[in-house]
């Protein structure tokens, strides 16, 4: 009976915050706080949804929630509610719950607010259906919601044309990588229309279990690309890749996140930890079967993932603004997250598990940095550090939860226990996995850049923590603790952050790999791993004592040169900290990616390009027209001649006229 009614209620979930944002669209103007307490009350329902979905499936595992209805012809709408998109679906509308309750506050007095909190209602709904979604183009629809709602939400203050440029930037770039996943859906269509014979009613190939099931075939399947043979399933998947790469900030499409912080604090909450950069690390995770038997395309997830996860926290180290510092760290741990999946080449579906936990560990602390950050932001009235220092004596919680998530962050904990924070368990776990992966394999390049990407986290956090919180005023500012409202949701994120972890760390990666091992995906994890699995030589945790505590001790490293550089000042950072100093001024101008990206390629060669083009188009159109004018000038200047305005010489035209014309037909009525 329990499980028939979670299967009656599942399809509320993305519904209830659906309807939430109507209500408050329209009525959200006439009611207190904008409206907010219809957004709230309808998460709140959610989330309750999703907590008992997830309790019963850590129970029995196999008892999947999978709803279906037709849709046009081999198309379907449907919900799949499993291990993964059970955790997914908790983190999310509980991370969203808090967040909304914080912004009561936050957003008081805004002349938007009753917008904010419908837009944000939408935001969080997208973001439920898409995990739920059970086919891969309903996703997509979900996936391009979030986008919309991202796009309004980051330039949710357009009357500022910064907040405007960053909403447009955010859309257009990712717009490049969601081409890339409807390419990617579109042939996957096309291969398996021909797979199972053309349409078969009754039959839904977008499914995810239908889809799975002809991995075998796609793996078959090679076209001749550039001279090597391709397989269809890397192909496929490295189209799907591409789309995350888009949503979830990689190199090089991660040049829209920073940018994003024009819009409210909260918003910047949402983003990036419960909603739009998840996105792109769910939708390799839902289709990992296509990844693991794709091992080229994990390949390329782990190298790009690794990168990234070291190449944005080069930026990180060197920014002054409070919530870009936050940005390039969420870049940094999103690469984490696709790393661990991209290690599954040889860890199998452990990476899933993972990469995973971290996201939902991420979720957490990362929420709770923004919130820590909009408080300080919402009391000071600045978010440039330089102007900060001193903000723990008159913000005493704020300061407090801010520093258990930058240790959070950091990955601080003793390892072989159950001591530490929640990042310590789930970033270890990525970086022990890279170390596996190096040592059996001898490639050592994503463990290279998990650890120095470790290191550089735990400095430019650190850095934020000292020059905002420790110190003298370095401004007359006059700050204020939050209100309750405020500080109770940082208070529970701020557990989370530290228990979490450690409370579910036996059991969450084991949840996860059911995901695929259930009654209703029913894959063969065995064929899985001829496709695309190898076994470790030697199991985790077999390591050396000072592979185990690298990671522990680059973090502690990385606090040490934080508190002497921006604590005791006993190095002088100022001369190095310049722009004339290259290094500093290739960070701090992000490797100068706004003038490559906008100016040298949007300006420079698209704009160019197509300016170009127009010029000659309208050449070759004046030409014509120009020339069509002086055509009809010269031949109406000839019949000008033959115009002599005499009677009979018209006359005897029609006369002669007529005549070759009766003579012409004569001679073809002959001929015929």
């Amino acid at each position: 009976m329990v499980k028939t009614a979670l299967e009656e209620f599942a399809f509320l979930i993305p519904l209830l915050p659906a309807l939430a944002f109507v209500i408050t669209f329209f009525f959200g103007r006439k009611m207190p706080a904008g409206g907010a307490i219809v957004p709230i009350l309808a998460i709140a329902a959610s989330f309750v949804i999703s907590l008992m979905i997830t309790l019963r499936l850590l129970a029995n595992p196999d008892e999947v929630i999978s709803q279906s209805y037709p849709w046009f012809a081999m198309l379907n709408i449907g919900v799949l509610i499993d291990p993964l998109a059970a955790v997914m679906l908790s983190m999310v509308s509980f991370v969203s719950l808090l967040i909304h309750i914080y912004a009561v506050s936050y957003m008081s007095g805004d002349p938007g607010e009753s917008r904010y909190f419908a837009e944000t209602a939408l935001f969080t709904a997208a973001m439920l259906s898409l995990v739920l979604s059970d086919n891969i183009l309903q996703l997509f629809v979900s996936w391009e919601l979030v986008g919309l709602c991202s796009y309004l939400l980051i330039g949710f203050w357009f009357e500022r044309p910064s907040a405007a440029a960053a909403a447009k930037k955010a859309f257009l770039t990712t717009r490049i990588g969601d081409v890339m996943f409807l390419t990617g859906i579109i042939v996957l269509t096309s291969d398996l229309l021909k797979l199972a014979g053309g349409f078969q009613e009754g039959t839904y190939l977008l499914r995810f279990d239908e889809i799975f099931s002809y991995i075998p075939q796609l793996s078959a399947f090679h076209s001749n690309i550039f001279g090597f043979e391709v397989s269809h399933l890397t192909i496929i998947t490295l189209l799907l890749f591409g789309g995350a790469v888009g949503k979830s900030g990689q190199f090089p499409l991660h040049v829209w996140l920073p940018d994003a912080m024009e819009g409210p604090t909260t918003v910047s909450a949402l983003i990036h930890a419960a909603t739009m950069v998840t996105a792109g690390v769910y939708l390799v995770a839902r289709t990992f079967p296509m990844f693991i038997a794709a091992p080229d395309t994990l390949m390329v997830v782990a190298y790009l993932g690794g990168f990234t996860a070291l190449f944005a926290g080069t930026m990180g180290i060197v920014m002054n603004d409070l919530k870009r510092v936050l940005a390039y760290s969420t870049i940094s741990q999103l690469g984490y997250m696709m790393l661990g999946l991209g290690l599954g080449s040889a860890i199998g579906l452990e990476a899933v598990g993972i990469s995973l936990f971290h996201l939902i560990n991420h979720a957490f602390f990362k929420a709770l940095l923004f919130l820590c950050a909009g408080s300080v932001i919402h009391a000071v009235g600045t978010q440039d550090m330089r102007e900060l220092g001193g903000v723990r004596k008159v913000m005493p919680v704020t300061a407090a939860t801010m520093a258990i998530a930058a240790l959070a962050l950091a990955g601080f904990g003793i390892p072989g226990t159950s001591i530490g924070t929640s990042g310590f368990f789930s970033k270890d776990a990525i970086i022990e996995a890279a170390y596996l992966f190096g040592e059996h394999s001898n490639n050592w390049i994503p463990y290279a850049f998990s650890i120095a990407a470790a290191l550089l986290t735990s400095i430019y956090i650190f850095r934020l923590i000292f020059m905002t919180f420790t110190g003298k005023p370095r401004s007359d500012y006059h700050g204020h603790e939050s209100p309750a409202i405020m500080t109770i949701p940082l208070s529970i994120l701020a557990i989370f952050s530290l228990v979490f972890g450690g409370l579910t760390k036996t059991g969450f990666m084991d949840f996860l790999e059911e995901t695929f091992a259930n009654s209703f995906v029913n894959l063969d994890i065995g064929s899985l791993a001829a496709l695309g699995r190898n076994e470790l030589v030697g199991a985790a945790g077999s390591e050396s004592l000072f592979v185990q505590w690298l990671p522990m001790i680059v973090a502690v490293a990385g606090l040490a040169v934080a508190f002497v550089i921006y604590y005791l000042r006993i190095i002088k950072f100022g001369p190095l900290a310049s722009m004339k100093n290259p290094v500093y001024r290739l960070l701090y101008k992000r490797y100068y990616q706004h003038e490559i990206y906008t100016e040298f390629f949007s300006l420079g060669i698209v704009y160019g390009v197509i300016a170009f083009l127009s010029q000659v188009l309208d050449i070759i159109i004046d030409s014509i027209v120009e020339g069509i004018g002086i055509l009809t000038v010269g031949v109406s200047e000839e019949l000008q001649r033959v115009q002599t305005g005499v009677v009979q010489t018209y006359a005897i035209a029609v006369v002669v006229g007529v005549s070759l014309l009766i003579i012409l037909v004569k001679l073809i009525m002959e001929v015929l």
